[in-house]
């Protein structure tokens, strides 16, 4: 008995190979450019976030063309107000921001918050840390304590964002760890962190509270030693820094950072954003630039990010509130 051939129907024969090609596309990035926006100016951790995250991206082939601008002013409102009014045209534009989002929000350093702007995700998280020069007299993070424990206006820090937010916060809080006054810090506050180490390098201050990622390419240039970073435990980037923990300090504080698109963007895009930034943990040049910057991975996307938000809004102001910046 001879069996017969079976055919397949031309509809279902096309409808395979369709869907075959559709989820060969999905296995590639859909993104073929991305914008950043960057709030601060150059040196900052905004600006290194956005620069090694666009080089992992590029470098692995997951995004085709990458590009870069700087739009400081206004502690990073002048960058959310220009990205608000052109969001029709900035479907490609990935704003870059951080913990200070939320805190200058709750400061009314400028009248919009997160809920403005579409959250994508919270990518890498970014300690504290307390730099000085490398010809200072402070050669431990309990030298400068004890300072400022008998004169608070002896010690001056400086920072790369506005009276109040995060370097001053991590300051005040490191310093009320050690049984000082927070209220006392006496804080110099720069528009970028490139600025602030100009401030430290001149003399003008004592300390720079800075990002620990920020330390670490300061250090590299010989100019500057960190004195203890705000972590849970040491860095391998860095084990000779220590926690203030282990300094008998009782405070640590972590810095998210991450991206926002444009208000209004088509959840369809945010999607593409996320599944982009999510297969770049997987390359081999993501391990390259988080190593070198001394980052950990922190991926919270879409509703997930937005949830953590409105969290660390309620711990944020609870903190500043008790350390008398906010009301």
């Amino acid at each position: 008995m001879v069996s017969k051939p079976t055919f397949r129907p031309r509809s279902l024969a096309l409808a395979t190979a369709l869907a075959t090609c559709l989820s060969a596309g999905m296995a590639q990035a859909a993104v073929d450019t991305v914008h950043f926006l960057i709030p601060g100016g150059a040196g900052g951790g905004w600006d290194s976030t956005a620069r090694g995250t666009g080089e992992a991206l590029s470098k692995s082939g997951l995004v085709e063309s990458v590009s870069y601008e700087n739009l400081s002013g206004g502690g990073g409102g002048k960058a959310i107000a220009h990205l608000i009014e052109i969001a029709e045209q900035s479907e490609d534009t990935l704003m870059v921001n951080s913990t200070p989002i939320v805190i200058r929000s709750l400061s009314k350093v400028f009248p919009q918050s997160f809920r403005d702007l579409t959250p994508v995700a919270a990518t890498v998280g970014d300690y504290g840390a307390f730099v000085v020069k490398a010809d200072s007299g402070y050669t431990s993070f309990t030298e400068l304590a004890e300072a400022y424990l008998k004169n608070p206006r002896s010690v001056t820090v400086v920072g790369g964002s506005a009276r109040g937010s995060m370097d001053h916060l991590v300051a005040a809080q490191a310093f009320k760890a050690a049984g000082g006054d927070p209220r006392r810090v006496k804080y110099l506050a720069y528009d970028a962190g490139g600025k602030a180490m100009a401030g430290l390098l001149s003399g003008e201050a004592d300390v720079l509270s800075t990002g620990f990622s920020e330390a670490l390419t300061l250090a590299e240039a010989g100019e500057v030693r960190i004195l203890a970073m705000t972590g849970h435990e040491r860095s391998q980037a860095a084990p000779d820094v220590p926690t203030l923990q282990e300094l008998g300090y009782d405070a640590t504080f972590v810095n998210w950072r991450g991206f926002f698109a444009a208000p209004g963007l088509p959840q369809s895009k945010r999607d593409e954003f996320i599944e982009v930034l999510k297969k770049m943990y997987d390359t081999p040049e993501w391990t390259v630039v988080r190593d070198r910057n001394g980052w950990a991975e922190d991926f919270r996307p879409g509703d997930e990010f937005v949830t953590f938000l409105e969290q660390q809004e309620q711990e944020i102001g609870d903190l500043m509130r008790e350390l008398g910046f906010l009301r």
